[in-house]
């Protein structure tokens, strides 16, 4: 039997999760038709900017895609909770931005980010890339595959998100675990004022019903303030 590399294995778990999208279409739920529609347009809330802090990666992994369990073609994948994590990158109107690129970072299931700096950092899971990036689509969608975040101390479970389009840097901000009994006291968090504002970077890990490992989805779309230039 012939030996499948990891870009081709991470197809396959694409592909499967699509099929999952069809089976419970709340997994990927969205109206293209209702884009650009005065009832839609009301609905979208701007996703507000969110500190970078300090763990942005120095340096950057040896892979650095949209697969953070595995790194280039190892074996072995990180540990933690599987988490699909995908969504649009929308302007204020509702119309997708294509060719931006998405990138996240995240600590692994110790607690520990990439950066040098961060806590832990010695013994953190080495399997895990801790940092992805992926450009859009004519859809603005965007796909990672995760871990559900978990905490460390002085901050509730987090993902990292900075949208760039060319040389431009769009937005960074953060999304949240919904229903983690610390994000009421996360500082970061509560420093969001607006109720909507901070509802719209909260987010559902559901379980994935068909998945026999205990995979979970998330839905994060990113609602920009401004609408980049086509190039």
């Amino acid at each position: 039997m012939a030996k499948l590399s990891r870009r081709e294995l991470l197809g396959i778990g694409m592909t499967r999760f699509g099929v999952l999208a069809v089976a419970a279409p709340w997994l990927l739920a969205w109206d293209s038709k209702r884009l650009w529609t005065g009832d839609f347009a009301q609905a979208l809330v701007r996703t507000p900017a969110q500190t970078e802090g300090p763990f942005y990666p120095t340096t950057m992994p040896l892979d650095t895609d949209n697969d953070l369990l595995v790194i280039n073609d190892a074996i072995t994948p990180a540990v933690g909770a599987v988490t699909h994590l995908s969504g649009r990158v929308l302007d204020e109107r509702g119309a997708p931005i294509r060719n931006a690129v998405v990138e996240i970072w995240q600590v692994d299931n110790t607690g520990a980010y990439l950066h040098a700096g961060s806590a832990g950092h010695a013994a953190r899971d080495r399997n895990f890339q801790g940092f992805g990036r992926f450009e859009t689509g004519s859809t603005g969608e965007y796909r990672f595959r995760t871990i559900k975040p978990v905490r460390y101390p002085g901050r509730t479970p987090h993902i990292h998100f900075k949208v760039k389009r060319g040389d431009r840097e769009l937005l960074t901000t953060q999304c949240y675990v919904r229903g983690d009994s610390q994000n009421a006291t996360d500082g970061v968090l509560r420093g969001i004022r607006d109720a909507r504002a901070r509802e719209s970077v909260i987010v559902d890990f559901a379980p994935i019903g068909q998945s026999t490992v205990g995979e979970l989805a998330a839905t994060f779309d990113i609602v920009l303030g401004t609408t980049p230039d086509l190039p």
